[in-house]
């Protein structure tokens, strides 16, 4: 039984459009996760307890397995230091900030202009080409969250006003497009040894924002059902989601991942329908059908490589 679920393990780890999937699924479930947690655990205890609870697992689970490659690590330890530091707490910082000035719809707008920013990052950093069809994808699947936010109202996206708030927002945006960017190198060791790095600096840079919290008087104690909130969002969207595309990035690289991270809003939506009792409509189709579309459209090349290769490897083996 165990031969076998390593072997899945193994198969999966090397599948970067199920790790992806995955990913996108549990921080569309931390989209939930927030409105549930609203008044239930303060926001600053969710951004330093989660990365204590993740550090924690890495404790208990990984000493060996650190050790072991430290001292390959040793020379990025300072890069993957302040990737953790900008690309997890400084990004909720100001995601959490630039929430009480601007709305929902500005937020999920201004998010989804992640893939468009990645792979400009990657044109301008590493001359990397952009592809007629990855960029027609790209606006589909912003199209496809400009209907999540607006509910398919036209007039909503076109009264759209730019705020102190969605410049935060922008800002954390651009922040997560550069951590993508920048662990597309990271080093040759084991995913969980590099996000163990990440998260333990992800927690150190939290907890100064956590004690302003408290003397601000802004924190308080999480109740029952906010405890739950926090053990979701420790287990799912920061450690395994994080993992999950991390391995991604790795597989097929920060501009093709970035294209995946549209489909937030779409599960997150899902989700809602699905465990908030949110009502189902029209638009939630429509918006589904061009994120979908607009990844088929940014990766068709690579769908019909993936599946020519695997027809080659098919018939070499028949022969």
């Amino acid at each position: 039984m165990k031969t076998e679920f390593a072997a899945l393990m193994s198969r999966v780890n090397n599948q970067p459009y199920v790790l992806i999937g995955l990913s996108t699924l549990m921080w569309g479930g931390n989209v939930v996760a927030g409105r549930l947690a609203v008044g239930q655990i303060s926001p600053m205890s969710v951004t330093c307890l989660r990365w204590f609870i993740v550090c924690f697992i890495f404790i208990v689970m990984l000493r060996s397995q650190l050790r072991a490659e430290w001292r390959i690590i040793k020379p990025y330890r300072r890069k993957l230091a302040l990737l953790g530091g900008i690309g997890f707490t400084l990004f909720n910082a100001l995601f959490y900030a630039g929430a009480q000035y601007t709305t929902a719809v500005n937020m999920a707008v201004l998010q989804g202009t992640f893939p468009a920013l990645v792979i400009l990052g990657m044109a301008l950093v590493f001359g990397a080409a952009i592809m007629p069809l990855q960029a027609l994808g790209v606006i589909a699947t912003f199209c496809g969250v400009a209907i999540i936010a607006t509910k398919g109202e036209v007039s909503t996206l076109l009264g759209f006003t730019f705020n102190r708030g969605d410049l935060l927002i922008l800002v954390a945006t651009i922040i997560f497009a550069g951590y993508t960017i920048g662990i597309r190198d990271r080093p040759k060791v084991s995913g969980l040894v590099v996000f163990a790095v990440l998260a333990t600096a992800a927690f150190v840079t939290s907890v100064p924002f956590l004690v302003t919290e408290i003397l601000v008087g802004a924190s308080y104690w999480p109740s029952l059902k906010g405890i739950f909130v926090l053990i979701y969002v420790a287990i799912g969207p920061s450690l395994l989601a994080q993992v999950f595309y991390l391995r991604g990035v790795e597989l097929i690289g920060p501009s093709r991942t970035g294209v995946f991270y549209n489909l937030v809003p779409v599960f997150g939506a899902g989700l809602a329908v699905l465990i908030l009792g949110e009502p189902f409509h029209f638009y939630h189709a429509i918006a589904f059908i061009l994120v979908l579309g607009g990844i088929w459209l940014a990766e068709r090349k690579s769908f019909r490589g993936g599946r020519l290769k695997r027809l080659a490897v098919e018939r070499g083996s028949e022969e």
